[in-house]
Formats: structure tokens, sequence, C-alpha cells
């Protein structure tokens, strides 16, 4: 009983007690997880802030890791941590651990299954976005982690394809694994969307969903109550994503840009009505905008770039009050644009209505506070518009290729102070070279090309501070560039980009400064040589130097791996000497083009090490040995041009499979050997040309398998043999222009090959494709395009087509030993421009068929033992212009009129029995008409034999019952008794009247 009194007093007392002792809180770390976490951090290697694997951007530009902080860094033993950075535990006793953030936190290694993080079975929310586990798997364990709400595995390098187990957390209402090497598969998509009904965010992008179909898109409606964030950006979606999609209830985001094959429609009712930001970047939906988009009242961002909307802009857009950021550009909208401007709300900052079919003049805006704006590739009316330089928040302007016209005063633009990018390239206005102080101190980006600036340099280009990218290329701007500009270059430490390309500028070429990447200078007129220093400046990735006059030799520092990385042309010059061994180190570099110089010595081998290559041109030089057999083992590689130098040895003979090869010209060259058959693995070839060298071989028939070549030209080798196509029932389909001239061919003309040269046989008046033939769309960063080029015989001259179009289909078989006659079948080739026969044996006349090539512009069949006479429906070839016939025994008249009336003498030299005009040699008289057909023209044109006898048996019943009735009605005696006689019928006497009739003749 005592005990009971005293209990206050000691509890009373111990509370006084423990007032002394250290407070802890109330929930410490559970044991196994510290443990686990502690495993999970010595698992990874933090790096430091100078040494990252790889970066990322949001699409504000801004790094979302901007700062070095290393999470795990308090993370240490005998610690509580529930104290850790980045740890959450729960409130109550057993201090488990249910949230872990270590975004940015900075960390490198390899996942692995058994990694201990999967042990923390009470995780609620899970966070390791912007880490560096680059090449580890998401491992199924991950499914163990039944109470998380929350996973966010963002760019954190994890790849391979997401595990089904993954579908067991059903608790889950934010998931986003956005990363660039992960898969979905449609079992793991569907289990995953029907197991957790109550997610609200879903970020999955650049997760490859290339196998998820239009019916598994639509399981998405299962989140019709709760999904708030949709986000798919460039996933590879394929098909029609359904409408209704937009019209779930709570939906605020949806992101779905960069899906290129994903189509769709905008909803015409029911929107969504939280929709908050609706980004359609290069998708393909199309349509109209309906108008029940005013419904959108909280809609603030909306992108449609680069899909195929068309129609005019509803009127409803005035009741997007919010709307902040509206980019429409690179559609097919059209409608006065001064209409539209009127009705955009005056908050908007951001507007893009850019390559769209909007007409009219800018007139007023309704809105100053952009601070964004662009209007490219409209074709807009009337001068400059003065209301641009009322936005004094602009900070972006493009107004390139809108038509624009009259004078502009650059000194306007000192309006806008906060401008950091402007483009008025590829218009028509006249633009004022002013010069002014302080004008757009803030300007980082100044895009003039082709604006018709013509005379010297422009002096207020010295004036900017800040310029980081310069275009003043396609002017008139002639003379030196001034020295004030040298020295301004080399003051702008932020420079990444200068071009002054197509214009007449003179003089040494400027120095390019510190931290430049582009540096395009092609097609002036500077003189002199590339002095070493270019190599001081070690951050270009870009240079551009071609079409001026520029001597000497290549600084062998060019190309060193911290110099030029990447793309290098210095084509048409008169360079001399060596391929730099610099250009060696750079293993990164992808175009070379050196050719055009003088040029000598060998091509190096170490050049094997720039296994980066897509393009490598050191045409028309002075360039001897062998070529380096490692040029056919590259993958990347597309251009191969050798052509034009005193090379010898073997074609390389290990093309590689699977290789991306286009063009290959190596002719002009004393190759010789064998022609390698690992050609035939260049299966995207569409030019192969190997003329003039020594190869010895037979037809590549082999060849026949390349579904996409379409220049193949072995001319002047010493290629020996028949020319058959035995294999494929699908020979050369694509092939327009065959040169095979002399060489020692021999036999019959391929006909096999002929019949299935498609591409010769199908007129294409309304060609929608391709202009031209080759790898003219091997496009490289400086701007320029590949031409693929050939030299021909056309129309007896050499000729170089410097693009080929693909207009031109040419065949020539001329110097050859071809026997035999010309197949009929040639003249089913109507596409062909130029036939080219000559110097053969061919004898037999020639066909008719030939009058079907009705685009022929030249034939040459001279020096052959052609007989007979010549068609005279070939003067239906309207556009032949060039026609030789000589030396060869053609016989008889001359055909007149068209085409015929224009050819001289020399086409038909030599024939002797051929006459009649331009000949002196006249027919007989009774030949000077234009002769009865032949047997064969009145074949093809429906007069054979079997028309003639239906005729004639036709007319002999006719005739006949005309005479039976002539008989009856009026016969002579002597005639009615001879038939009478002769057919055995016994002609009735005729009435009255005829006799009284034949009285009266008598």
């Amino acid at each position: 009983m005592g005990w009971f009194l005293l209990l206050p007093y000691f509890i009373f007392h111990l509370f006084l007690l423990l007032l002394h002792f250290p407070s802890y809180t109330y929930s410490l770390c559970n044991y196994h997880d510290n443990s686990a976490l502690i495993q999970f951090k010595n698992s990874f290697v933090v790096n430091s802030s100078d040494d990252q694997p790889f970066t990322f951007q949001r699409d504000d530009g801004l790094s979302p890791c901007s700062s070095f902080s290393s999470k795990t860094e308090s993370w240490k033993n005998g610690t509580d941590c529930c104290k850790w950075d980045g740890v959450t535990c729960d409130d109550a006793v057993s201090g488990r651990v249910i949230g872990l953030d270590l975004t940015c936190g900075h960390l490198r290694g390899e996942f692995h299954p058994n990694n201990t993080i999967f042990q923390l079975k009470h995780l609620q929310q899970l966070n390791l976005a912007y880490n560096h586990f680059t090449g580890s798997l998401l491992y199924s364990g991950i499914g163990g982690l039944l109470k998380l709400t929350h996973l966010n595995l963002s760019f954190s390098g994890i790849s391979g394809d997401i595990p089904s187990t993954i579908s067991h957390l059903s608790k889950l209402e934010s998931l986003d694994l956005s990363n660039f090497e992960m898969r979905f598969d449609p079992s793991t998509w569907k289990k995953l969307i029907l197991n957790t009904s109550n997610l609200r965010e879903l970020h999955l992008d650049h997760v490859n969903m290339s196998s998820i179909r239009e019916n598994s898109l639509s399981l998405l409606n299962n989140f019709s109550s709760s999904l708030v964030s949709l986000h798919l950006e460039d996933t590879g979606l394929q098909g029609k994503l359904p409408s209704n999609i937009l019209c779930l209830p709570s939906l605020e985001e949806l992101v779905l840009s960069w899906n290129v094959e994903l189509r769709g429609q905008l909803p015409k009712s029911n929107w969504s009505t939280t929709l908050r930001y609706l980004d359609l970047y290069e998708t393909s939906f199309s349509g109209e905008i309906p108008d029940s988009i005013g419904h959108l009242k909280s809609l603030e961002k909306l992108v449609l770039f680069g899909s195929n909307f068309n129609g005019m802009i509803p009127l409803s857009f005035s009741n997007l009050t919010q709307l902040t950021y509206l980019s429409l550009g690179a559609n097919q909208f059209h409608g006065e644009i001064s209409s539209l401007l009127s009705i955009l709300d005056p908050s908007l900052l951001w507007l893009d209505l850019g390559d769209n079919q909007f007409t009219g003049s800018i007139g007023e805006f309704s809105t100053n506070s952009l601070n964004y704006l662009s209007l490219s590739t409209i074709k807009l009316q009337g001068k400059f518009p003065d209301s641009i330089f009322e936005f004094e928040n602009l900070t972006y302007l493009d107004l390139s290729s809108t038509q624009l016209s009259g004078p502009v005063d650059f000194h306007q633009f000192s309006k806008l102070e906060s401008l950091k990018y402007l483009d008025l390239s590829h218009n028509s206005f006249l633009l004022i070279n002013s010069s002014v102080e302080h004008l757009l101190p803030n300007l980082e980006s100044l895009f003039l090309s082709s604006c018709n600036i013509t005379g010297s340099f422009p002096k207020f280009l010295a004036q900017f501070q800040n310029l980081i990218e310069l275009d003043l290329s396609n002017n008139n701007i002639y003379g030196k560039i001034p020295k004030g500009f040298h020295e301004k270059l080399h003051s702008w430490n932020n420079i990444f980009k200068i071009d002054l390309r197509h214009n007449k500028l003179q003089g040494d070429l400027p120095i390019p400064p510190y931290g430049i990447v582009y540096f395009l200078l092609s097609d002036n007129n500077f003189i002199g040589g590339i002095s070493s220093t270019i190599c001081d400046a070690s951050s270009i990735n870009i240079l551009d130097l071609a079409h001026n006059n520029l001597t000497g030799t290549i600084p062998q520092c060019l190309g060193n791996a911290t110099y030029i990385n990447y793309e290098i042309n210095l084509a048409h010059n008169n360079l001399i000497g060596m391929i730099p061994q610099g250009l060696c180190n750079a293993s990164h570099i992808i175009y070379i083009d050196l050719a055009h110089n003088n040029l000598t010595g060998t091509i190096p081998q170490c050049l094997c090490n720039a296994s980066s290559l897509n393009m490598l041109s050191l045409a028309h030089n002075n360039l001897t040995g062998t070529i380096p057999q490692c040029l056919g083992s590259f993958h990347d590689l597309v251009v191969l041009d050798l052509q034009m130098n005193n090379l010898h040895g073997s074609i390389p003979r290990n093309f590689s499979k699977r290789n991306d090869f286009e063009t290959i010209k190596l002719n002009g060259n004393r190759l010789d050997g064998p022609l390698p058959q690992a050609l035939a693995q260049c299966t995207k070839l569409e030019v192969l040309d190997l003329g003039d060298n020594n190869i010895e071989d037979s037809f590549p028939s082999w060849l026949e398998t390349l579904q996409e070549l379409k220049v193949l030209r072995l001319r002047s080798n010493k290629l020996r043999g028949i020319i058959t196509c035995p294999n494929s029932k699908h020979s050369f389909p694509k092939l327009r222009i065959l040169d095979v001239a002399n060489n020692n061919f021999s036999g019959s003309l391929p006909a096999s090959c002929f019949m299935n040269f498609q591409a010769m046989k199908n007129v294409d008046d309304n060609r929608t494709g391709s202009l031209y033939v080759g790898s003219s769309n091997l496009y490289v960063s400086f701007g320029y395009y590949y031409n693929d080029s050939v030299m021909v015989v056309m129309k007896g001259q050499y000729r170089e087509l410097v693009r080929i179009l693909t207009t031109y289909t040419i065949l020539d078989l001329s110097n050859n030993m071809f026997e035999g006659e010309v197949p009929m079948v040639i003249g089913q080739l109507n596409s062909l421009k130029g036939l080219n026969l000559s110097h053969n044996g061919i004898n037999g006349t020639i066909p008719h068929s030939l009058s079907n090539l009705r685009n022929l512009e030249w034939l040459d069949l001279s020096r052959n033992r052609l007989t007979g006479e010549i068609p005279w429906k070939m003067r239906n070839l309207h556009f032949l212009s060039l026609l030789n016939l000589s030396q060869n025994h053609l016989e008889g008249i001359i055909p007149t009129g068209g085409q015929f009336d224009t050819f001289e003498n020399s086409s038909y030299g030599e024939n002797p029995m051929l006459c009649g005009l331009p000949l002196s040699k006249s027919c007989n008289k009774d030949e000077e008409q234009p002769p009865h057909s032949t047997f064969q023209d009145d074949e093809e044109s429906g007069f054979g034999w079997k028309s003639v006898a239906v005729g004639y048996a036709c007319g002999a019943v006719v005739g006949m019952l005309l005479a039976y009735n002539l008989f009856l009605t009026a016969k002579p005696q002597w005639l009615a008794s001879l038939v009478e006689g002769v057919f055995g019928i016994r002609v009735k006497r005729t009435n009255n009247r005829a006799r009284a009739n034949r009285r009266g003749m008598n």
C-alpha cells in the first residue's frame, strides 16, 4: 500500500531526470533499412561535378541538376538514417524508410538484380532520377516494393525491357520511367494499365513503345477518373490515338510530341476542360482545329508544330484567356494573318505561326507582351511592320522568308533592347546599313542570309558585344574584311558560328576565334594559305573553306583530335602537298572533302582510324598509291569518291554486310584486277562508277541484285564476254544510266537485261520524288548536299552531269564487239534520252520499235552493218536532235518531215545506197514520193496481211451481191447466161418495167 502512495513521487522525479538527458527523435531508423541503404550507397561511386557521363536539359534549356551536391555524403554508419539527406521515415516507432529521393545524386554504377534497395519493403516513394546507372537494367525485384505510390527512374541511364513485375505495383499514383533505351512490350503495358487504376501521372518519354498498337492505347481510358498528366514524348507510337483520350475529365497535361507516325484528330466536343498543356509537336495529327477548343478556359500551352493540321483558326481562340504559349508552325493553316493576330490574348508570351499558308499584311498586334515571335515562311504583304518595334520584351524574332518589301533601317531594331535572336534572312526588303551606337546590346544571334546586302562589309557588326551566331551568307558583300571586325571577332568570347559563304570577299582568310564551332567561308575569293593558327581554335567542328583561291599546303595539325572533329571541306582550291596526318587522328570526323585541288602523295593508311566517316571525297587530285582496303569495311560510309587520280592496285574487296554505301566513284584511275563480288553487299548503292580504269573481268551480272542501283558506269576498261542478266526476274529495276562502252563485250545485245529495266520503261511526266540520282540526300551540318556527278557521252560530246537528274536515262554500249540484230524489246525503253550502239558489228534492219522512244534526244547507230531502209515512222521522234546512222549498209529514201528535216549529211555518210535530202544523191523520179509502207510497217500500223485478206473477202462478197442485183435488173444476156452456167443459178425473168428498160437501152 505504501508503494502506491510513493508512486506519484517517483514518477515526478523520473520526469525531471529525463529532462536532463539529450533529446532523441521519436522515430529511430530501422536497423535493417539502415544497413540496406549503406550497402546501396557503397555499390555506387559519386561523380565529381566535372565528371558527368551525360547531361540533360529541360525544355526551358536549364539543367535539372544545375549544382553539384551529393545527398549520400551524410549517409554514415552509426547515425540515424531518418536524418540523412533524401531519406524519409514513417511516424511510427518502427522507423521504417518510406521515402527515398536521390534526384541528381551524381551516383554512377550498375544496378544488380540483388540490389539492397529492393529490401526496403515499406517504401512508398522512390526517386532516382538524373543519376548515371548507364547500361543497367530494371530488374524484376522492383515489383516487390508493393507499397510504392511514386516511382521516378527518369533519365538515370537505365535501359532494356521494363519487367512485367512492375504491374504488381497496384498502388502507384505517379510513374516516371522516361529514359532513352528502355522498352515496353504490349503484355507488360496491358498488365500495368489494368492493375494500376489510380495512376495520376504517367511519364514515359523516350521509352520504346513502338510495339504498342491502337487497341492497347485505348486502355488509357481506364484512367478516366484519375489521370492528370500523360507524357509519351518520342516513344515510337504508331497508329491512331483514340480522340477520347483528350476527353478524360481530370486530364491537365498531354504530351505526345516526336511521335511522327502517331495519327489522330482533335475532338469536336467533350474536351477535358481541365487541360492546361497540350503538346502534339511533330506528330501526324491532322484535320482542323474545332471551334470547341474555345471551351478550354484553363489552356496555357498549345503546341501543334510540325503536324498535318489545316483550315482556319477558329474565332473561339479569343476565349483562351490563359494561353501564354502558342505554337502552330509548320502546318497548313490558312486565312488572313491580321484576323488571327487580332483575336489572340494580350498576355500571350510565345507565338509561332511560321511555315503556314497565312496571307495578308501583319497590321497591328493585339498583344505587346510577346517575347518570342516567329512568322517565317509566310507570304506576307507590304512593308516591314513598324508595330514589331513596340515589343519591348521581345527576345526572339524570326521573319525569314516572308516576302516583306521596302527599305528597313537597321537603326529601328535598337528599340528592341531585350532582343537576343534576330532572323531576317531570305527576304526582298532593302536593309540599310546604318551605324549607330549601342545597337542591340544583348543580341546573340543574327541571321541576314540572302538579304540583298550589297557593298562593303557592314560596319555596324563591329558594335555588337555578345554575338554567338552570325550569318551573312548568300549576299553581295565584296572587298576585304575590315581590321576592326577582325579584332571584334576575337573579343566575342562565346562565338559559336560565323557564316560568310557565297559572297565576294577578298584578301587573306580571317583567323578563327578561340571557341568557334562553325567556321564557314566558302564560295568567296580568299587567297593565300591556311595558317597553322587555325589549329588554335580548338573547338572547331565544322570548317568550310571550299571554292576559294587558297594556295599552299594544308596544316598538318588540322584534324587532330582536339581540333577538327566532324566536318572539313577544302574542295575547289589550289592546295598542294600531302593529306595531313592530323585527319587520321580525328576518330569522330564524318565528312572530308578535299576534291579539286593539287594534292599529291598517297592516301594515308591511318585514315582507317576515321571509322565514323560518312563522306570521303579526294577526287580530282594527283594522288598515287593504292586505295586502303579498310575503306570498304566502314559501316557508316555513304560516299566514297576517289575519281580522277593516279591510283593503282585493286578495288577494296572487303565491303561489309549492312553497309551504308550509296555512291562509289573510283573512275579515272589506273585500277586493275577483277571486280570484287563483295560489292553485291552494298544493297543501298545508287551510283557505281568504275569507268576509265584497267579492270579485267566479265560483266558483273551479280550486281543485278542491287535493287537501288541507278547508275552503272564501267566504260573504258578491259571487260569481256557476253552480257546477260540470268538470275533475277527484277534485274536492275531502277537503273537509269548504263554505260559499258569501250570494252571487249561480244555476243548479242543483252535483250534479257533490257526486258527488266523498269526505270527505263516507265515515263513519269508528273514525277513527285527526288529530282536527282544518288546521295544528294547526304546533308551535312554546314548546309551542303553532296551532289553526285557522272561523265557521259551526250550527243557525241563528253559532258559531265554535275547533278544527275532522274529523268536522264542513257544506254551506251558503243565500241564493243556486239553482233546480231537490234532487239525489238529496246523499243519498250520509253524513257530513254540517249541510245548509243555505235562501233559494233550489229546487222539486220533498224527495228521499227525504235519509233516508240518518244523521249529520245540522241541516237547513234553508226559504224555497224545495218541494212534495209530507215523506218519512216522515226520522223515522229519529236525530241531527236542528234542522229548518226553513218557507215552502215542502209538503202532507200531518207525520211522527210519532223526532226529529219534538221539533220545534215554527216548523219547518213558512207551509206552508198541511201538517197534523198540532205544527201546530194537524188532518188528516181517515181520514188520521190514517200515510199509505200513495207510489210513490217503495215503490220505495226494495223494494215498487215490479215487485215488485207479480211478486206478482200468482205469486198468480194459485197461485189457479188451488187453484181447479182445488177443481173436481176439490167443484166446483159450474154453475162446472165455465163453466170447461170458457171454458178448454176437460174435467173428469174424481170417484170415488164425492166423489160421496157432493156428495150429502151437496146
